[in-house]
């Protein structure tokens, strides 16, 4: 049986990283725009950030959860889900700008191409946390709570705060309110902690598909850093020196560096 506790623990968790990419547009309070050699470092940093996370975070704990064939089929279903999600939203691309105009039914679409990008985010918190209370955890809040989820909570808060800064550049040269940068940000990743509840719930009914689930959350999560981080970089990069890819090459490192340690715990 799931605890109620445990699954408002598990949306908070969401909640934090879905808040943390309104940090992202707390710059255009201060500064004017980003240049694009920074926004591409910032993407970079965001790319580095998830493909650790879901290297040395699910993949890894998938492996001691279950077979390489499990965790295989997992990852195929995440980029399948990611391709097919596409499909169904007729492959829409929304550019930030919109949301500011959107009416009623324009923000329900944008809000159904926001869960393609953010759920399976959403989903790696979750599965995260299925270890939730048993022993060899940390305390946390009368909790106790598992590395790995602390770990991807982290890493996941790390990497939206770059989204929440590219979804402000476009808002911000047209003018809207300051305070609006932070809401939109926001609200580009509550998908993440629904996501994060259902996954969490679902691993607790069903644990045997603990390891699937790991694969999932990692395959829809490289995906999307391979079709849609890293090209947009470089299309950001396009008017820099080589490309922007320098800096690209840089932010990735870093990410990469920076989740390292959190790895290793």
């Amino acid at each position: 049986m799931v605890l109620l506790e445990d699954l408002v623990l598990v949306f908070v968790a969401g909640l934090i990283t879905a808040l943390a990419t309104g940090i992202g547009a707390l710059p255009f309070f201060f500064f004017e725009g980003i240049s694009d050699r920074r926004n591409v470092v910032l993407w970079g940093l965001a790319s580095g950030i998830m493909l650790s996370a879901s290297v040395f975070g699910l993949l890894d704990e998938g492996l001691a959860e279950g077979t390489p064939a499990e965790l295989l089929l997992g990852v195929a279903a995440g980029v399948l889900l990611v391709v097919v999600a596409r499909n169904v939203i007729l492959d829409t691309e929304i550019d930030p700008r919109e949301y500011e105009e959107a009416d009623f039914k324009k923000l329900v679409l944008i809000l159904g191409v926001l869960t393609v990008h953010s759920f399976p985010e959403g989903v790696a918190i979750g599965v995260s946390f299925a270890d939730l209370g048993l022993e060899g955890g940390t305390p946390i809040l009368g909790f106790t709570v598992p590395l790995l989820a602390v770990f991807m909570t982290i890493a996941i808060s790390i990497h939206n705060v770059p989204e929440g800064t590219a979804i402000s550049i476009p808002l911000s040269s047209m003018g809207v309110a300051r305070w609006k940068l932070v809401w939109w940000a926001v609200f580009s990743s509550l998908p993440q902690p629904i996501g994060a509840v259902l996954a969490f719930a679902f691993v607790q009914v069903a644990r045997e598909f603990l390891p699937f689930g790991f694969g999932f959350a990692a395959g829809a999560m490289i995906y999307l850093v391979l079709t849609e981080f890293l090209p947009e970089a470089l299309s950001i990069g396009e008017g820099l020196p080589n490309g922007g890819k320098p800096e690209l090459a840089v932010g990735v490192v870093v990410g990469v560096l920076l989740m390292l340690p959190l790895a290793a715990i």
